[in-house]
């Protein structure tokens, strides 16, 4: 078949299934199986609380507001023509876990300018940060051990918890004191977590005061810098540049390469030491196939164009205090951002749900956030602020969020 008249991604060409008769009463008798689904999904309903997908056009309308593109990389020239390269030459797929064919020059070359870029001693790429986080928090802990982690932790971070086996106590949110005392009697491994941004409402973590009591205590610290990195610090290099501990032997980063980026992936930062042992020891990165070359390349050259760029951090947390400030003159209850994320609290889930609905029907996707994703039960809009949003295209956003807002 010519290239030019090959079948559509989105086109079904496969035969049509046959449905054996005979097959439907055998079928029948075992759907019991799954019939508590039903009820769950009813009370999901009821709550108020049901998910859907909604498939994007790559030309979608929107202005959004709600996805994690910082910099407004993921459709940037260079970004996507890096991805189409690596594409081409390593092909579609790394083939395999990156201890048998899935480690490229490509993989090493992206985690050599990511540590060096970010100020860490060496770099581990991993297939998204969710596995990146379950790689650290699990390889770094063991039964016996204690793991201190913020009530307002990503779930991946939360995840890594519970399959580590070690004993974990959540703390209230940014309160070093907590994590102290919580430290103190504890003989034996400590790790303190905890996100350098929280996702929800976009207040930073105080990571020196952190360090400060992980290091009276021997704990080492592992900082979720997902929403930090090309956004806080000199140039967009992360929350722990920002705060001095870049480099530092008992600091461990994680980041996703998904955000600021534009692209996929995960990458866990820190001596040499960890990230050898997590190359032996950790199981999200040893039995899951490695980062597909397309990502790795398009991560690469987002990184490179930071690099030469770095006025977009900037403007991307100056974008986030202007819809603040804003939104806050109108009356509205946001958090002042420390980063690239805006929140806006809503009166209730069914009010955040219907608020959400109406900036989208108005042309602006914008983020809803309601329990139990949220672990104080407050629900928001979740803002994200571009580094490419034009004075325009802020007009417009910050208009329909008023003019949608409840009234109750």
């Amino acid at each position: 078949m010519p290239q030019d008249s090959a079948p559509s991604l989105l086109r079904d060409t496969s035969p049509a299934r046959l449905t054996e008769p005979s097959a439907e009463p055998a079928r029948a008798a075992y759907d019991e199986a799954f019939d508590w689904l039903d009820t769950a999904c009813a009370e999901r309903r009821d709550a108020g609380l049901v998910r859907t997908l909604r498939p994007r056009p790559a030309d979608s309308p929107l202005l959004d507001l709600a996805g994690n593109d910082y910099l407004g990389l993921a459709r940037h020239l260079e970004v996507t023509r890096g991805a189409a390269q690596a594409a081409h030459r390593w092909g579609a797929g790394a083939t395999g876990s990156r201890l048998v064919t899935g480690s490229t020059e490509l993989h090493a070359l992206l985690e050599t300018e990511l540590a060096a870029f970010c100020g860490f001693e060496a770099a581990l790429v991993l297939s998204s940060g969710y596995a990146a986080n379950l790689a650290a928090v699990t390889a770094l802990t063991a039964p016996g051990a204690l793991i201190v982690s913020d009530a307002g932790n990503h779930a991946s971070l939360i995840d890594g918890c519970r399959l580590s086996r070690a004993r974990t106590q959540v703390v209230p949110h940014a309160d070093p004191e907590a994590v102290r005392a919580a430290l103190t009697g504890h003989d034996g491994r400590a790790l303190a977590v905890t996100d350098s941004v929280f996702s929800v409402d976009g207040d930073a973590a105080p990571l020196p005061a952190l360090a400060e009591v992980c290091r009276t205590r021997g704990a080492g610290l592992l900082v979720d810098d997902a929403h930090g990195l090309g956004v806080l610090g000199e140039g967009g290099r992360g929350a722990l540049w920002a705060a001095g501990l870049a480099g530092d032997g008992d600091v461990v980063a994680t980041m996703t390469l998904s955000k600021s980026l534009g692209s996929q992936g995960g990458v866990v930062l820190g001596p040499a030491r960890v990230i050898e042992h997590l190359v032996n020891t950790a199981r999200s990165f040893i039995f899951d196939t490695g980062l597909a070359p397309a990502a790795a390349g398009g991560a690469l050259a987002a990184l490179r164009l930071l690099r030469r760029e770095p006025q977009r951090a900037t403007r991307a947390v100056r974008i986030a205090q202007g819809l603040h400030e804003r939104l806050t003159a109108a009356g509205l209850t946001a958090v002042r951002p420390d980063a690239a994320v805006v929140s806006v609290r809503a009166p209730s889930p069914e009010a955040a749900l219907a608020w959400a609905a109406d900036c989208r029907a108005a042309g602006l996707a914008v983020g809803c956030f309601r329990p139990p994703s949220v672990p104080d039960g407050i629900s928001r809009l979740r803002l994200t602020a571009r580094a490419d949003l034009t004075a325009a295209q802020l007009d417009r956003a910050v208009g329909t969020i008023v003019a949608t807002a409840p009234t109750g």
